[in-house]
């Protein structure tokens, strides 16, 4: 399985050899290290703890330090961790670069969706309005939540105002157009999800399973 931490640079275009005009997301994918390897004996499940970014020593905490010095690495901004297929094997202090993906993959890209507060259920759920008309009182409300007898609760799940956005989303199928490997970037079609400099996570799509 292929993986990287990137940060969203932003959105712009390219053109193909037959003047056709593709949109991409720009993905920044430094160089990370693999501070950790968890297997099932320890563990109970196969998987790797990747780390990348630089950071000052003076912003890492006591518990973060003594995990990087185990590992013997370089101290970083951001850990996460990435579940292993069968047969995938990584050491602890194997670096993982940007050219591990081909141009035509596809991918899947995890991100935090831009917050926009809380909203209420015509920009959030895409509701219709109520009447304009003489002595209408119900324009932007949510309507009739549920029966007086029965169930006398609103059901969960009932879709209402509250928090919109701010939440994992993970667009699925999207092909890499582009490998920089001078630059660390990947150019990936279409758009992903996040605002700019947001952290996202890129993995190869799995197929039937693998």
């Amino acid at each position: 399985m292929k993986y990287a931490l990137g940060k969203k640079v932003g959105m712009t275009q390219i053109f193909t050899e037959n003047g056709d005009q593709i949109p991409v997301t720009v993905v920044a994918v430094e160089p990370q290290v693999v501070v950790q390897r968890k297997t099932k004996d320890i563990d109970g499940y196969e998987a790797i703890q990747v780390a990348t970014g630089a950071i000052k020593e003076k912003h890492v905490n006591k518990p973060l330090k003594g995990h990087y010095d185990k590992a013997g690495v370089e101290y970083k901004k951001t850990i996460r961790e990435f579940p292993l297929a069968e047969g995938e094997d990584f050491n602890v202090g194997d670096e993982l670069k940007v050219d591990v993906f081909e141009v035509g993959e596809k991918v899947d890209v995890t991100g935090t969706s831009k917050g926009k507060g809380t909203a209420g259920i015509i920009k959030r759920h895409n509701f219709g309005r109520g009447r304009e008309t003489h002595g209408s009182k119900f324009h932007r409300m949510p309507g009739g939540m549920g029966a007086a007898s029965y169930p006398g609760r609103v059901w969960k799940g009932h879709r209402m105002m509250g928090r919109m956005g701010n939440e994992r989303v993970t667009v699925q199928n999207l092909e890499i157009v582009r490998v920089d490997a001078d630059n660390n970037f990947l150019l990936i079609k279409g758009a992903i999800p996040g605002p700019k400099n947001g952290l996202v996570r890129v993995r190869a799509t799995v197929k039937n399973g693998k």
